[in-house]
């Protein structure tokens, strides 16, 4: 690790955008998206992030590592690189499964929901009024929901300011 000052803000800017999608994303999902007991879910979410890209959760998530990884400045940018594409990779694993689902138990909203919003790329179409959910964003239980998520990149944020500052 050998973080520098652009490194951090750069990172630490990623980062913040990164949780800033996945707080968006869950304040309307809910907790349920935590879950790692299998694939499953009560709604088909189709309002905020996912109106824009289908896997919003998994975008930030990467943009959250990239950060991290821009930081601290560890073999960069290989070590980042490397990341990002294992872990593109394992959610395009993960995501096909859960549209495995998600296209059994929506079955026909489901599909015109993916001729709307794409997977991975955030270029939206209008959505056609019957497949909008209608859930309430709730930012209280978004932030419940990602607290855990917040403390890590609180504590390793803190780290490897430390690590600029005294190393």
């Amino acid at each position: 690790m050998n973080p520098t000052l652009s490194s951090i803000f750069t990172g630490f800017l990623i980062l913040i955008i990164g949780e800033s999608i996945r707080i968006w994303s869950v304040s309307y999902a809910g907790s349920e998206t935590r879950t790692t007991s299998g694939v499953g879910g009560s709604n088909l979410v189709t309002q905020g992030p996912y109106a824009i890209i289908r896997n919003p959760l998994y975008w930030g998530n990467i943009m959250m590592y990239a950060g991290i990884g821009i930081m601290s400045n560890a073999l960069y940018p290989f070590l980042l690189i490397i990341a990002v594409f294992y872990f593109t990779f394992q959610y395009y694993l993960i995501i096909f499964n859960e549209e495995d689902y998600l296209r059994k138990t929506y079955k026909e909203n489901f599909e015109i929901y993916c001729k709307h919003v794409k997977r991975f790329l955030p270029l939206p179409k209008s959505l056609p009024v019957e497949i909008k959910s209608n859930l309430k964003f709730d930012l209280r239980d978004g932030l419940k929901s990602e607290k855990r998520s917040i403390q890590a990149a609180v504590i390793i944020s803190f780290i490897i300011l430390l690590k600029f500052i005294f190393f």
